[in-house]
């Protein structure tokens, strides 16, 4: 009798977009646009990665934060604070 592995069928996440109402900008009202942290961020959620973004833009003087997701997605949240870290570190 031969077993087969992996039969179940494969269900992938769909990233969410964000609305860019909910994104806050800085106080100018003039969004800018992201940059791409020069770090490895493979292997990570679309979430984190935004996170990771906003946080590290924020020590470049465009603070960026998206309430809407902060306190609810904890993947944004992680990234933002490793990006406000990570950045602030180099940044040194």
């Amino acid at each position: 009798m031969a077993w087969m592995a992996g039969c179940a069928p494969l269900v992938q996440e769909q990233p969410v977009t964000p609305s860019p109402a909910s994104k806050t900008v800085p106080p100018s009202g003039a969004a800018t646009p992201r940059a791409t942290p020069n770090m490895n961020l493979s292997g990570y959620p679309p979430a984190f990665k935004d996170g990771f973004t906003d946080g590290c833009e924020s020590l470049r003087g465009n603070y960026r934060r998206d309430a809407g997701r902060f306190g609810k997605d904890n993947n944004y949240t992680l990234g933002w604070q490793d990006g406000y870290s990570i950045c602030g570190r180099q940044k040194r």
